[in-house]
């Protein structure tokens, strides 16, 4: 698609969307009387303003979730956890940080769910309570799939979620209402929301991407063409794959190549994927249904995916083409399809058990075949390339997304990204969901189709608070509390970052723990101290080391405590953290935590 000139952008009477290979497709982007839309757009007269606080979802991956407010009224969208990082050890998730809203329960007037991946609704469990449990607005499927994980949290008050379909109105207050459109993703049910307020819609999509057909041309656009006629006021998209140049692979495409490669297999073949990938399960599953193999789940979350979509009538089986997993040997290799969680070479999931020589009933055999039907999740390069040396050094073929496009991802690439924003026609661009060099690449998208830059925002997790009043977009000095909240076992925001940098100090360095006896009466060490080394030396390869520690360990508590009467073992205790700091850098250049126990008798 050529470029157009923001005089083009306000101007032009007439565009059409062009197709992968530039030639029209037959739909108009704008008409005549839209190309007013921006004189439609007009100042609110109560002086009140739009104001966008992203939560999460940006300078970063997951923990999607976004206010929109209007006066006294807040509409929320999504509510998603982001997965554990290196720079947070031990930590199960991590959720927004809810505070600036825990203050205006009673303003908020729903919580739109756009579709039922993690990232999108992890966090309700954790964060409903806190809101005053207000209504969800999201799709059948959707709805399941809250409910189900609903279920592991069973102390939680009862949840409220309305069943909404594309292009159901709703209205939440006397200044604002939901409408809804479809989108595709990964995942069915997926929906776009628009928010309409007095000063024109705010338009979020969610995760999509433009599905193509048969013949190369878009779906689904002539919606996007007739949403782009109405007084848009703000669009809000996401900069997942910003970065990636062109249009995204057709979900088509890996269904066929996927087919083929089954019909080319001649023993097992093994499937990895992500659990959410529900379209493409239930497409690999008529495969193997039309080929005659029969099909063997090996993971809970795809299980209950099945499961649901079964009793959602989006995928009706017949009953025998599922086998369990401890059956696999009763049918011949050929006969078999496994599809398992642990692509990303997750340590306890299947694939990675598989790997390991670990699963109870899948072993490898020389003729089987792997497809990895996911992408590579940043931060698993390494996890993913243990996986498949492994899988590899047991004779089985692999195919992943490098060699055969096997998958395809969810979200728009760049030239699906324009045409979004072109059919749009927002006045105002806030990029959304992504590292700060995706929300930054997808700003210039925007311009570069004519969006002006004074009518982007590009935001930053700080929780900042960007206003509009229909003239100009502007971010405010005031900031909403933005710090991650995080979620280890039982324990929701009692994490602190001290407790990280502790765990951070700990996996770098290890903890060396001292523990010393004091004469109360005279100040003197009772015997030899007791040291315990994890992960900062082998103690039995440390004798010389050890043996000056001692020394120096009763050398400083004799001096401190020789005229101290009674002892201060505070006092004691930091003198010895110190000394033993300094001393064990200047042996080993390293700085384990250093613990002291001081016992008085």
């Amino acid at each position: 698609m050529r470029e157009f000139k923001k005089s083009e952008w306000r101007n032009r009477q007439t565009r059409t969307v062009q197709s992968r290979v530039g030639k029209p497709i037959g739909v108009q982007v704008s008409s005549p009387t839209h190309m007013k839309y921006m004189q439609k757009i007009t100042h609110s007269t109560d002086g009140k303003r739009v104001r966008i606080i992203p939560l999460g979802g940006v300078e970063e991956i997951g923990r999607n979730m976004t206010i929109v407010e209007y006066g006294n009224d807040i509409v929320i969208i999504d509510a998603g956890l982001q997965f554990p990082e290196e720079v947070t050890p031990g930590i199960d998730y991590i959720i927004p940080n809810t505070k600036y809203l825990e203050s205006k329960k009673n303003k908020i007037r729903g919580l739109v769910i756009s579709h039922g991946h993690l990232d999108h609704v992890g966090a309700i469990p954790y964060l409903m309570d806190k809101l005053g449990n207000p209504i969800i607005y999201t799709t059948q499927l959707t709805k399941a799939m809250i409910m189900k994980r609903q279920e592991e949290f069973s102390h939680v008050p009862k949840l409220h979620i309305e069943e909404v379909k594309p292009n159901q109105k709703i209205k939440l207050s006397s200044d604002l209402k939901l409408n809804f459109f479809e989108i595709t993703h990964t995942i069915p049910d997926a929906i776009g929301t628009i928010i309409e307020t007095p000063l024109g819609n705010i338009i979020y999509p969610g995760d999509f991407k433009i599905e193509r057909d048969s013949k190369g041309n878009p779906l689904h656009v002539k919606q996007f063409i007739e949403l782009g006629k109405q007084k848009n006021l703000l669009l809000l998209m996401e900069s997942t794959n910003a970065e990636q140049p062109g249009f995204s692979i057709s979900e088509k495409t890996v269904q066929e190549n996927l087919e083929k490669i089954f019909k080319e297999a001649k023993g097992r073949i093994i499937i990895g994927t992500f659990a959410s990938l529900i379209e493409r399960i239930i497409e690999i599953a008529r495969i193997a249904e039309k080929l005659g193999r029969k099909v063997i789940i090996d993971g809970y979350s795809i299980k209950t995916n099945i499961e649901i979509a079964g009793q959602l009538k989006i995928f009706n089986p017949k009953k025998q083409l599922f086998v369990p997993v401890e059956n696999i040997d009763d049918y011949p290799s050929e006969k078999i399809i496994a599809i398992c969680t642990g692509a990303q070479g997750e340590e306890r999931a299947a694939m990675m058990r598989i790997a390991n020589r670990k699963h109870k009933h899948i072993k490898i055999r020389n003729g089987d075949t792997i497809v990895l039907s996911s992408s590579v999740i940043p931060g698993n390069e390494r996890s993913i390339q243990t996986l498949k040396d492994n899988l590899a050094r047991q004779g089985a073929k692999i195919i992943h997304y490098k060699v055969a496009d096997v998958h395809a991802s969810g979200h728009a690439y760049q030239e699906e990204l324009k045409m979004m924003i072109k059919m749009i026609r927002p006045k105002f661009f806030i990029p959304v969901h992504g590292y700060y060099f995706m929300l930054k690449t997808n700003s210039d998208l925007a311009q570069s189709v004519g969006m002006p830059a004074e009518n982007i925002v590009v935001p930053m997790n700080n929780g900042v608070i960007i206003e509009t009043d229909a003239r100009k977009i502007f971010t405010l000095k005031e900031t909403a509390p933005a710090n991650y909240v995080m979620v280890d076992g039982l324990g929701v925001g009692d994490v602190k970052e001290i407790v990280l940098r502790d765990r951070q100090m700990l996996a770098q360095d290890g903890i060396f723990v001292v523990i010393t006896v004091i004469d109360s009466q005279t100040g003197k060490v009772r015997n030899s101290p007791d040291i315990i080394s994890r992960g900062f030396i082998y103690l039995r390869e440390s004798q010389e080391l050890l043996h000056q520690t001692r020394h120096l360990i009763r050398k400083t508590v004799e001096e401190a405590t020789g005229k101290m009467h009674p002892i201060n073992m505070s006092y004691v205790k930091e003198l010895l953290v110190e000394k033993i700091g300094k001393f064990l850098f200047q042996k080993t250049k390293r700085r384990p935590m250093v613990l002291t126990v001081l016992i008085e008798v």
